[in-house]
């Protein structure tokens, strides 16, 4: 079982050396790294180049994107299997070798993953060390994505490695030119073809709270595009049963979100446009927790808000999925 690490990279000289030295150091050997430079203005690329590695290969393009710099490793990748990687994180030795059991485990899989560690930046103490928990890693298999991102987002970017055939036959996997949701696209869309398996375990290391980072800071007013293409599908498309009643309830979880960032922003009336959207969610608490928001006082809405907030950032050290 051959992987193929796929690592896009722009800008991330401090970091790539690092990143590097976690995927030959897996104890599954059995794989080949690409780094797609996507344009890199820095030392990255040279970096790479000078990688004493045979199994590492360097592949380059012009600026367009981290989901073009991702399908292009797709197109080159010769393993059966395509790990993805972003060029700041990094890889637990026993990373590669716990996908393999994770397939071998439940081989109708196309998609498996590990759980991410979210670990503060650190230059210091970098790359990071964390102790598993003992004993063997419990393999959770998902048939229904969207019901199950509802108790928690699961696979990351970062963690999650797809069978070549299945990427190859979904190709552009990763939509060109959108910063929000576009791993996500394509988990959804491979859920909706075949099981995933996850062994929930902590594997891979994400930098929390990294300047430029492409998954912070994002803010938007209307839903992403891939949340779009979601509700289109289970409207129009090939979902039926309770795979569609879960992804049209996954959506409308999302519209709520969006009904209070507008609270937030002092504007009610995308507030209640939000809510009545998401009526397919009014027997659920938080429609009407929201409801109820948009009669307070937007200064209490904002307290409110922040309050989230730092109780989100001084909450105990989480091991698990990336937030989506």
């Amino acid at each position: 079982m051959k992987f193929s690490v796929v690592i896009p990279l722009f800008n991330k000289a401090p970091f790539i050396a690092c990143t590097l030295a976690s995927v030959r150091a897996q104890h599954w050997t059995d794989f080949e790294v690409i780094v797609v430079d996507d344009g890199s203005t820095d030392e990255g690329p040279a970096i790479v180049a000078a990688t004493a590695d045979a199994r590492v290969r360097l592949v380059r393009q012009t600026n367009a994107g981290v989901s073009a710099a991702r399908n292009r490793g797709i197109a080159e990748a010769r393993g059966e299997w395509v790990a993805f990687l972003d060029a700041d994180d990094w890889l637990h030795p026993n990373y590669l070798a716990t996908l393999v059991q994770v397939q071998e485990a439940c081989p109708e899989a196309d998609t498996v993953a590990t759980d991410l560690a979210f670990i503060p930046h650190d230059e210091q103490h970098w790359p990071p060390a964390w102790t598993l928990p003992p004993g063997p890693a419990s393999i959770e298999v998902i048939t229904c994505l969207p019901s199950r991102w509802m108790q928690g987002p699961t696979l990351s970017s970062s963690s999650t490695a797809v069978r070549r055939t299945r990427l190859l036959g979904l190709q552009p996997c990763f939509p060109v030119g959108e910063t929000q949701g576009e791993d996500l696209d394509l988990w959804f869309r491979l859920s909706e073809l075949a099981p995933i398996a996850m062994a929930h375990v902590p594997l891979a290391a994400y930098r929390v709270e990294l300047a430029g980072s492409l998954s912070s800071g994002h803010h938007v007013h209307e839903l992403p595009p891939f949340l779009q293409r979601l509700r289109e599908r289970a409207l129009h498309g090939p979902l039926r049963g309770k795979r569609r009643h879960a992804t049209l309830v996954l959506v409308a979880q999302h519209e709520l979100t969006h009904a209070r960032l507008s609270i937030a922003a002092d504007q009610r009336l995308a507030a209640w446009r939000w809510l009545w959207r998401a009526r397919l969610t009014l027997a659920h608490r938080r429609w009407w927790g929201t409801a109820l928001l948009c009669l307070l006082p937007a200064s209490w809405s904002r307290a409110l808000q922040r309050w989230r907030e730092q109780r989100s950032r001084h909450a105990p050290h989480l091991v698990g999925p990336r937030q989506a």
